[in-house]
């Protein structure tokens, strides 16, 4: 703790301490101040101001330091002032006190609370920032909540100082006049809970919760004002029209038909979106393909002499599609049409909030519909590269296409798709180089974890080029050429093929976003209901972010469903909590929530537990004896913020962690639940042992040390006491050390 922080507390202590000991408590009595009437009120009769400014001092003094006291004083303060001045006194002595209260709770207690909590404490902040005020003024209103907690509560939080005070001075106006009025009859009080009736407690509830009720009204005069130029339909055709048929889009319609509402889905497209078409599916069947190429390369280490294999590339992107064809039945409109969905093929384009047209080959309909649900994915994005768009580069949605094997590939990106895309295209025999601005591939993971795909990428053959910028594409002789620069020098690369795969931007164009004035920038503007601007419009998945997996689409797509049909009785908010993904190069990395470097960026106190999948029995017999578990938790707990997982098969181990982290379960349950032997999963169960591991003190050792040689007759029971004195004194020594830190 920084010295002025200990100051602080020492100086706020003593002076709290000093209220009980001194048992000054016995001042701030209803029945002491009766006994004293008389000479308090010759005092203030001589000398007004003094005595003003001196109640005011002690009463600023009180609220600082949360002492009880503060409502006796706004009681006395009507019977010794009078009606206007005491409230006048006391309304700005309070919020004077209130606010020193909330800067001392901000001073010493709100960096480590937000540093240990702050991921939870998340959202709470981003509310704070946003409706802090609104909620501050609807908890002072209220006296039934204790003022001096909320002082000391709120200050761990992102409200502004001036806020604080000017909602205080406000707020608590109401509730200082009833104490001050009800001072001015003092002798008639025998208690001060009875200056509250239960009717007068009712009226202050209602006043409290008069804001939210105005709230809501005022979002509804908001919503009927952003509706004001549309006519609404008298009836509707359906209950929601979902555009696009990706995975957000498919489950929203599965989920809205299960309910039996009635549902429209519109793709202009493929069923399926692009996983199933462009994305996810066919390149897990290329990687399949590729991986058997890499096996039969690694034959010697396996035992076999001599293996090779003989393939065309054509036939291996012929099988790319064979896959796709037989998994598509899963999203084809037959099985949606069985389960109760309108499937269109056609061009959606919303025409006012109730009304969607579809554009399709036999002509034009429009639905109206009480809910509207945009799904409409994105697209890979191709920067604008002078010479880039010219030479027609590859991408995730094209290079399905392609038949022949480029001799030369260069792939520009070093994310999840360019980095599974550059790892395919060697194995099968092209020459690769992978171009990334950033100091290394997969930058959203750990150095380490980085680390260890671009070995395997060297190992294999490629190029791996970081901190090199693509600046044109030119050329040259007929032959096409990347430049690059890397610190300040120029570099020629010539290729076949380029692929480009820097990322994806979310489609927001041709179906109604500009006519409607619905905000979108990078992607479609949800609130945490996932509605737009309009409350009877949601977007999810691809088009809406946060996040461009297939997984969190379909999550989203729960929320935007239930939400529009049943979201006036009952909304929920998006959970991003716990949200997994995994980039399928060998070795795979997958993740869920904090990684080391996040931990480190963010401030938040952490322990990372690192077990080599190097040490697993599976993994040695299987030949892949390489990789990681790496697990954050926070210090001496065993509950996990995040998981890093590096190996084979790293997506299916890591569902262990998501569900503990979902669950609430920590490493002590992993560790305590039996694993199949020999399996690659056992490598969860050692990950939670180094951490078991490492919360044992060299002190502990030395004691059951001892306690086991006295239990063989080898010591005595003074080394054993001796041991025990050192770990409690090394107990004691490391939570100072850890209070220190």
């Amino acid at each position: 703790m920084k010295k002025s922080k200990l100051l602080l507390f020492i100086v706020i202590a003593a002076a709290i301490a000093a209220f009980f000991i001194f048992d000054l408590k016995q001042y701030f009595s209803l029945e002491f101040f009766k006994s004293q009437r008389a000479v308090i009120d010759a005092y203030v009769a001589a000398n007004p101001l003094q005595a003003g400014a001196i109640f005011f001092l002690i009463y600023v003094a009180v609220t600082g330091l949360s002492l009880p006291g503060a409502l006796l004083m706004t009681v006395v303060a009507g019977a010794i002032f009078g009606l206007l001045w005491g409230t006048i006194i006391v309304s700005f002595a309070a919020s004077i006190g209130a606010t020193l209260a909330f800067l001392s709770s901000r001073f010493l207690l709100r960096d480590s609370i937000q540093a240990k909590f702050g991921q939870y404490l998340k959202p709470i902040n981003e509310g704070i920032d946003k409706d802090g005020a609104f909620y501050l003024f609807t908890l002072r209103l209220v006296p039934a909540f204790p003022f001096f907690v909320i002082n000391l509560v709120i200050g761990l939080t992102p409200l502004k100082i001036w806020t604080f005070y000017w909602v205080s001075q406000i707020g608590m106006l109401a509730g200082t006049m009833v104490y001050v009025n009800a001072g001015t009859e003092i002798s008639k009080i025998d208690s001060l809970k009875g200056i509250l009736s239960p009717g007068l407690i009712i009226s202050f509830t209602l006043l409290g919760i008069f804001p939210l009720i105005a709230k809501w009204i005022v979002n509804t005069i908001k919503a009927r004002k952003v509706y004001a130029k549309w006519q609404r339909p008298a009836s509707y055709d359906r209950n929601v029209v979902v555009i696009g048929a990706g995975s957000a889009g498919l489950v929203t319609s599965y989920i809205a038909a299960a309910v039996k509402a009635k549902v429209t889905l519109v793709e202009k497209h493929n069923m399926g979106g692009d996983c199933l078409n462009t994305g996810c599916v066919p390149s897990k069947a290329l990687i399949r393909s590729a991986k058997l190429l890499s096996h039969v390369k690694r034959s010697k280490e396996f035992g076999i002499r001599q293996a090779s294999a003989e393939f065309d590339f054509a036939e291996v992107m012929e099988r790319v599609q064979r896959v796709v064809k037989d998994i598509e039945p899963h999203d084809s409109v037959e099985r949606y049409s069985n389960l109760g969905v309108d499937c269109v093929q056609g061009e959606a384009k919303i025409v006012s909030p109730w009304e969607v047209k579809v554009k399709t080959a036999n002509g034009e309909r429009t639905y109206t519909t009480k809910n509207i649900v945009i799904a409409a994915g994105a697209r890979p994005f191709i920067p604008p590269i002078p010479g880039l768009a010219e030479c027609n580069p590859l991408t995730s949605d094209n290079v399905w296409n392609l038949r022949k094997l480029p001799k030369r590939l260069v792939v520009l990106g070093g994310g999840p798709i360019g980095s599974e895309l550059t790892q395919c295209f060697a194995r099968l025999g092209s020459q690769v180089t992978q171009v990334e601005m950033l100091p290394r591939i997969l930058i959203r993971e750990d150095p380490e974890v980085s680390a260890l795909v671009t070995k395997r990428f060297e190992a294999e053959g490629i190029a791996v080029l970081t901190n090199h910028k693509a600046k044109q594409v030119v050329v040259e002789n007929g032959e096409k050429i990347l430049v690059v620069e890397n610190n300040g020098v120029e570099k020629h690369i010539a290729f076949d093929e380029l692929l480009c795969a820097v990322g994806r931007v979310a489609n927001l164009k041709g179906y109604g976003l500009e006519e409607l004035g619905i905000p979108a920038q990078r992607v479609v503007e949800v609130n945490e209901y996932l509605e737009t601007l309009y409350p009877n419009i949601f977007a999810c998945g691809d088009v809406a972010g946060p996040y461009q997996f297939t997984h969190t689409a379909a999550h989203m797509a729960w929320f935007c469903a239930v939400n529009a049909l049943f979201g006036k009785f009952k909304k929920f908010k998006v959970d991003y909590s716990v949200v997994p993904w995994c980039t399928f190069t060998d070795p795979e990395v997958a993740r869920v929530g904090l990684n080391e470097t996040e931990a480190k960026e963010k401030k938040i106190p952490h322990e990372v537990h690192v077990y080599g999948i190097d040490d697993l029995d599976r993994a040695i017999a299987d030949g892949e004896a390489h990789g990681l578990v790496k697990v954050i938790t926070p210090p001496n707990s065993d509950k996990i913020l995040g998981c890093t997982i590096a190996g084979e098969h790293a997506g299916d181990l890591l569902v262990e962690y998501v569900a503990a982290m979902k669950h609430g379960f920590g490493l002590n349950k992993i560790l305590s639940t039996i694993h199949t032997y020999p399996t690659l999963a056992e490598a969860n169960k050692y990950a939670a042992g180094v951490w078991k591991k490492a919360q044992a003190t060299e002190e502990q050792l030395r004691f059951v040390e001892a306690f086991h040689n006295w239990r063989r007759g080898a010591g005595g029971v003074g080394a054993v006491i001796g041991s025990a004195f050192g770990l409690l004194g090394g107990g004691t020594r490391a939570k100072l050390q850890e209070q220190q830190h």
